[in-house]
């Protein structure tokens, strides 16, 4: 059987999550990208809650106001360090970006 673009990213999502974890003092970026949009948000995989959330248009432009958005609210929520899961996308584009827009704006990844 042939493997879909979508069933190979989702194998390579559950091989990485099992190696990146969030914690109440390293939370989890986490990304999804559909047709139209970029949805980001931070979680704590202890207690199974996310902290806050987020999307934009899937343009640099839109990518880089959400990673600079997301940033400050992490800063408000104190989380300076986390964990990026890029959820089986290659760092590239606009996944790159948002990351490059969080580093930029002082979290640690």
């Amino acid at each position: 059987m042939v493997n879909t673009k979508k069933q190979n990213r989702i194998r390579r999502k559950i091989h990485t999550k099992k190696k990146t974890g969030g914690t109440a003092e390293k939370p989890r970026v986490f990304v999804f990208k559909s047709n139209k949009y970029l949805h980001a948000g931070v979680a704590n995989d202890d207690s199974g809650v996310v902290i806050l959330g987020g999307r934009a248009k899937r343009n640099t432009e839109g990518v880089e106001i959400l990673g600079k958005k997301m940033a400050t609210d992490m800063k408000k929520k104190k989380v300076d360090v986390a964990v990026f899961d890029r959820s089986g996308y290659k760092y590239h584009g606009i996944i790159a970006k948002f990351v490059e827009s969080l580093r930029s704006n002082g979290i640690k990844i």
